[in-house]
């Protein structure tokens, strides 16, 4: 396995480790007047941008995909897009760990699919089992299970105080 994309496959769930963790050393960090979601998902962005080109260093494209690419990866993106666009960019990314009033959303995926965004982030990189070795999808599933333990302990109920 090579060892930059593996560093690089897994650079993300570190950083959001820390932020859920210590929100208000972000909240700090990001400073007066910046919107700490807003910077988190700026950030969040550059490290999916490493994990693409880690995932393209190691893959072996061929045309065309196994029929069980379409759905996998349609279902899986449609998942992302609908929890992008019930929770909004601050929902998305850690809005509630930060302060911010956000409404609980129980609108189809939620209540149905638990961690939706990662099931569906989950099902796409397995769509590409047949231009991925094994070993890189397994590690980047781990990172997304990995950060599926971390979420589920913090109790809905007991909404984070204000951090801004």
């Amino acid at each position: 396995m090579g060892i930059a994309a593996a560093i690089g496959l897994l650079s993300p769930f570190p950083f959001y480790y820390c932020l859920w963790n210590w929100p208000q050393s972000w909240v700090e960090l990001c400073g007066r007047g910046r919107d700490p979601s807003k910077v988190m998902a700026h950030v969040a962005h550059f490290l999916k941008l490493v994990q693409f080109i880690s995932l393209f260093s190691v893959s072996s494209f061929h045309w065309p995909p196994p029929l069980y690419f379409w759905p996998l990866f349609a279902f899986g993106q449609f998942l992302n897009f609908r929890v992008y666009q019930l929770l909004g960019e601050a929902g998305t990314y850690y809005g509630v760990r930060f302060g911010k009033h956000i409404p609980w959303v129980t609108e189809f995926p939620f209540g149905v699919i638990k961690d939706p965004q990662y099931v569906g982030s989950i099902m796409s990189l397995l769509a590409c089992l047949s231009w991925v070795p094994f070993q890189y999808i397994l590690l980047w599933v781990l990172g997304y299970v990995f950060m599926m333990q971390v979420e589920s302990k913090e109790d809905p109920s007991t909404r984070a105080k204000p951090l801004l």
